[in-house]
């Protein structure tokens, strides 16, 4: 069963631990382990804080009711203090036990996100361009930047397929939800008998992966530099530009054209491939995994169907959580919290249960 003073009451312990590692010389010495410690002591802090605020409003509700039975003069201060007390005291037990989850580490981390059209021909390469719309727009409602690194258009306004960076804070704690296949159904605007078609995009959410997260060895790389071309296959540089990488171990090739120079594409397709390591290393992990990724809210398999937006009814339906909002122009619009903070909500509760 879960106890939520005893919890409190040993990350107070560690707090107090890890106060005496910081000031430690050795340990201030050592560069990256002093930064690791001290992002682990500002998230504790935060805790202790609101822990320290809890043991005060317990103490001071339980002196205002021993002060009613004790003294019937007092008893209307009393009440107006419990009054006061008791609701803050409610709200910090629905927040504490949120605050013992334990962290993902990848959830402060910038992301790049990989948007291909499936099954729908052109009318699924428009809505990949749609969702890529909705993602931007999002980015930008939440103050996150945001880089294209790689498109390859379909000719009709949509794309076959789409790489581009969110950068900011808490991007793939907020963006992880969305891998998996998204489902449109809608009228094409080129269908002149007005049928309702259904086409999909896929979604893949990485996190970026640091230096210090995968180890590339560069004698496992085949580098090859090409002309790049646009639609129909035209060229559009005269310069050997565009760069395609092949991470020989397994197979992984990553191309950029994007860029006029040779050196931007290059970086530009390291980092898809290092995102894309560090993806194939946390599936491995994950499959050792089973039954934790059972409970979790979406694999993040990027065959999983886990949206579903009805442009006839104006709705968007997401099949994890069995959350339905007729919102549809507003979420493609950007305003995407509608779904991402039930989503949360409801892996947070999950978590929950196995604390």
């Amino acid at each position: 069963m879960f106890d939520l003073e005893a919890k409190l009451e040993e990350k107070y312990k560690e707090y107090k631990i890890l106060n005496k590692k910081i000031s430690d010389p050795e340990v201030m010495n050592d560069s990256n382990k002093y930064q690791k410690l001290l992002k682990k002591h500002a998230r504790l802090k935060k805790l202790v804080n609101y822990y320290k605020e809890y043991k005060r409003l317990k103490k001071g509700i339980k002196e205002a009711e021993e002060l009613m039975e004790q003294d019937s003069e007092m008893k209307e201060l009393a009440e107006m203090e419990l009054k006061e007390l008791k609701p803050k005291l409610n709200v910090l037990k629905e927040k504490l036990p949120i605050m013992l989850l334990p962290d993902n580490p990848d959830d402060e981390k910038n992301v790049i996100v990989e948007i291909r059209a499936g099954a729908g021909g052109d009318e699924a390469g428009l809505f990949a361009a749609d969702l890529f719309r909705m993602y931007t727009r999002y980015a930008e409602n939440n103050k996150w930047g945001w880089e294209a690194m790689s498109a390859n258009e379909s000719g009709v306004g949509g794309f076959k397929e789409i790489i581009f960076s969110v950068e900011g804070k808490d991007v793939y704690k907020y963006l992880k939800y969305e891998s998996g296949v998204h489902r449109v159904q809608r009228v094409p605007s080129t269908e002149s008998s007005g049928r309702i078609h259904t086409s999909t995009a896929t979604v893949a959410v990485l996190p970026e992966a640091e230096d210090v997260d995968i180890e590339i060895d560069s004698n496992e790389l085949r580098i090859d530099f090409y002309r790049s071309s646009g639609p129909g296959g035209q060229s559009v540089n005269t310069t050997d530009s565009a760069v395609r990488i092949t991470h020989e171990p397994t197979g992984l090739t990553v191309s950029c054209q994007d860029e006029k120079s040779q050196h931007k594409n290059k970086a530009k397709a390291m980092r898809v491939l290092r995102a894309r390591l560090k993806e194939q290393m946390e599936k491995e992990k994950q499959a050792e995994r089973a039954e934790a990724r059972k409970s979790q809210i979406g694999s993040g398999d990027r065959s999983e169907k886990i949206r579903t937006y009805n442009f006839p009814q104006g709705r968007v339906s997401d099949h994890r959580i069995n959350l339905t909002e007729h919102k549809l122009e507003q979420i493609l619009d950007g305003k995407l919290d509608i779904i991402v903070e039930p989503l949360i909500e409801e892996d947070n509760l999950k978590k929950l249960e196995k604390v």
